[in-house]
């Protein structure tokens, strides 16, 4: 995918680096020339010195193209003010973190994807936002190192009617996972899950892991396509 991220704070350059670690093509924006120059020295990601908030800036960075674009500057006037911005390029997923919850509405009216406040701005969830769009974290623990997250199945999944046992001993299935909960639209249900509690296509599974856990599961959950990274 083509990521631009606006705001290469200490939040935005860890950003940048996984991401162009997992073959993305990574573009960051920042006002600072001497954070430009060390990301591009010692990662190889490509920069722009100005502002997110700058119509050229963004122009020369390419938010025409990008795939997802990712506000992280320190300021939530200058995130919904990027959001706009990209907006207005048809940019198809924009995430920007908040800092006061008072601009929630703002940031959803402008056409924000996903809002990542302050409290809860955790690496692994930028990067679950990013790469699983399909994944909704709810939680994170540990300092990060997991999370726990939503995800709902797809209705032409093949495995549907498994037991929690049967997928749980699958040898594709990432062992550093476990299903907690089962949430069951059709008829309003919630399940604790046994092992042998059956998983259905359409239902939403609350899972807990560590981030390549999640990302494995959901490679697992959505008919073991292989990821894609481009």
């Amino acid at each position: 995918m083509y990521i631009l991220i606006a705001g290469a704070g200490e939040v935005g350059r860890a950003l940048a680096r996984r991401l162009a670690a997992w073959r993305h093509t990574i573009v960051c924006v920042d006002s600072s020339r001497e954070v430009c120059e060390a990301l591009y020295a010692g990662h190889g990601i490509v920069t722009h010195q100005g502002s997110g908030t700058n119509l050229e800036i963004l122009r020369d960075a390419g938010i025409d193209k990008a795939d997802v674009a990712v506000g992280t500057m320190g300021s939530d006037t200058d995130n919904l003010a990027f959001t706009i911005l990209a907006k207005q390029f048809n940019v198809p997923r924009v995430i920007a973190r908040m800092r006061d919850p008072d601009y929630e509405a703002a940031f959803r009216s402008a056409g924000v994807s996903r809002l990542v406040s302050l409290v809860d701005v955790l690496l692994d969830q930028l990067v679950l936002e990013i790469e699983e769009p399909e994944v909704r974290a709810v939680a994170s623990f540990g300092a990060g190192k997991a999370s726990i997250v939503i995800l709902q199945l797809p209705e032409d999944w093949d495995r549907s009617g498994a037991t929690v046992a049967e997928l749980a001993s699958a040898p594709e299935f990432p062992q550093q996972c476990v299903i907690t909960g089962v949430f069951r639209d059709s008829e309003g249900e919630f399940v604790i899950p046994r092992g042998n509690s059956e998983v259905r296509a359409g239902d939403r599974l609350f899972l807990a892991a560590d981030i390549s856990g999640l990302r494995a599961a959901a490679s697992f959950f959505r008919v073991k396509l292989p990821k894609k990274l481009d």
